[in-house]
């Protein structure tokens, strides 16, 4: 029967990945190049510690977003052919052609016309 080998002077844990030194790579925290030592993959303790803290924090909340609203209900539209101006109205009931969008507006409060906002502003006002 043959003799058992005497056991080498390095363990199971100790692998050549545990103890080699790498090539040079950059820290996935500050972005710092530095030598490998080993499984090392931060370049330093406090960028480990960073990424750990990273790691375990729950993501912000963004903020809610209000539900979509039609525009075309805040919306005044003119026909081409005519000139009329219609509130919350796509298509020209007399001319039966379909309305350019002037923009966001509404009736005005005394003659229940509809009034878009631009055309309340002073367009040398305006950037």
């Amino acid at each position: 029967m043959a003799e058992p080998e005497p056991p080498s002077a390095s363990t199971s844990d100790d692998d050549g990945a545990t103890t080699t030194t790498g090539p040079e790579q950059l820290c996935p925290v500050c972005w710092t190049s530095f030598t490998r030592i080993g499984r090392q993959l931060y370049c330093t303790d406090k960028c480990r510690k960073t990424a750990w803290t990273r790691r375990r924090t729950p993501p912000a909340l963004a903020p809610p977003v209000p539900p979509a609203r039609p525009r075309r209900d805040v919306t005044i539209y003119a026909c081409q052919t005519c000139g009329q101006r219609y509130h919350a109205q796509q298509w020209c009931p007399d001319c039966n052609q379909p309305c350019t969008r002037i923009g966001l507006g509404g009736p005005c409060p005394h003659c229940d016309e509809p009034v878009a906002i631009a055309d309340l502003l002073d367009p040398q006002a305006l950037p």
